[in-house]
């Protein structure tokens, strides 16, 4: 099972992505592999990171990403509140 990253990892991704100019979602979508790899001292857990940052965006779900939680886990949970009414 793929590992989870934790929300310091997360943010040292961020902060990398940061130093190297890409401070935008414009920007973040935009990184290709060739862009990912002149990062300075990135890893392949970071690249895994990133992918997963650039797929979190364009699905609008980046705070969720990033708060380690899932839309579909609120959305049971309020789901659930409904029917218990």
């Amino acid at each position: 099972m793929k590992d989870k990253a934790n929300f310091q990892q997360k943010v040292k991704v961020m902060n990398k992505l940061f130093e190297a100019g890409c401070d935008t979602e414009k920007k973040l979508q935009q990184l290709d592999m060739e862009g990912i790899l002149k990062i300075p001292n990135i890893t392949i857990p970071d690249m895994n990171i990133i992918m997963d940052l650039q797929k979190q965006t364009k699905a609008n779900k980046l705070f969720a990403y990033l708060g380690g939680g899932s839309d579909i886990h609120l959305n049971i949970k309020s789901n659930q509140n409904t029917n218990n009414e």
